[in-house]
């Protein structure tokens, strides 16, 4: 059966766009008979209200999406993603990384052979690690290529891919090669929030029973280093179909941290559901 979801971050209320990812999503599910899901990712503690919570089921169910309860909140289930990274250790496939943000972008700027290249770290040597750690130094769990191709064998990293059933930002579509090495060593969990994105959507994917999963295209390189994962962990592919990114009249997509009108705001200015609808082609 077709298994779709949306899956929100409870960082700020919806707006536009978000609607037009949701609406999309719901309204392939209702055409193939399928399931609708709603997922919280509220894994990052700093920035998730639940406020926001709230406000993501009533603007959904003000715009007429109905979902399958119960609902998932990732900050449930850190026990979960936590068996994953344990797992993934236990597998030598992750190394800790002390290294800062800011000391990450700075050897970017030094690097020769490019960002890609450059999120590649490596692990610290040991006397430096056992240092760092008797320090109580904050380090996040790096995912590495170079052992996760070990695992894998080169015939089978050779072959990861995904079908994008939309369309990526430059147009691409079909079959897609998996170029995992655009990720570098992307971090998998860190010391405060206990996980990171691709880990915990690549599981919950799985563990839903996802077939298809619908987002926008800004999400679209993320899919090569989640088939990477997904491999890593014999959990199944889904088809990816991304979509365009709505844009407000000064051409900029819309986003939270740009302040975007939120559904909220229109609900309160007398825009009507239907209207809205209306508007993003539903």
């Amino acid at each position: 059966m077709f298994v779709t979801r949306f899956a929100p971050s409870p960082t700020g209320r919806l707006h536009r766009g978000h609607a037009f990812s949701a609406l999309t999503a719901w309204r392939a599910a209702r055409e193939t008979g399928g399931r609708f899901l709603l997922r919280i990712e509220d894994i990052d503690p700093t920035r998730c209200r639940p406020a926001f919570d709230a406000g993501i089921l009533e603007d959904l169910d003000w715009l007429g999406v109905d979902w399958e309860e119960p609902v998932r909140r990732q900050s449930l289930h850190l026990d979960d993603y936590a068996a994953v990274v344990g797992d993934l250790r236990g597998r030598d496939l992750l190394y800790r990384c002390f290294r800062t943000r800011k000391e990450i972008l700075d050897a970017i700027g030094d690097a020769p052979h490019g960002t890609a290249e450059a999120v590649r770290p490596g692990p610290h040597p040991a006397e430096e690690e056992a240092r760092l750690l008797a320090e109580g130094r904050p380090f996040a769990w790096r995912l590495s290529l170079d052992r996760a191709r070990d695992t894998l064998g080169g015939e089978v990293w050779d072959r990861l891919g995904f079908v994008e059933a939309g369309a990526g930002p430059a147009g691409e579509t079909g079959l897609i090669r998996a170029r995992p090495e655009t990720a570098g060593d992307v971090v998998l969990a860190r010391k405060d929030a206990g996980t990171a994105y691709h880990l915990a959507v690549t599981h919950d994917d799985a563990l839903q029973g996802v077939t298809d999963v619908i987002r926008g295209e800004d999400l679209f390189e993320a899919t090569h280093i989640q088939v990477l994962i997904q491999a890593l962990m014999g959990w199944p592919t889904p088809v990816y179909r991304h979509h365009r990114l709505l844009t407000g009249p000064d051409g900029r997509r819309y986003a939270k941290r740009d302040g975007s009108v939120t559904l909220a705001q229109l609900r309160a200015e007398g825009v009507t559901p239907e209207s809205l609808r209306a508007g993003l082609g539903f």
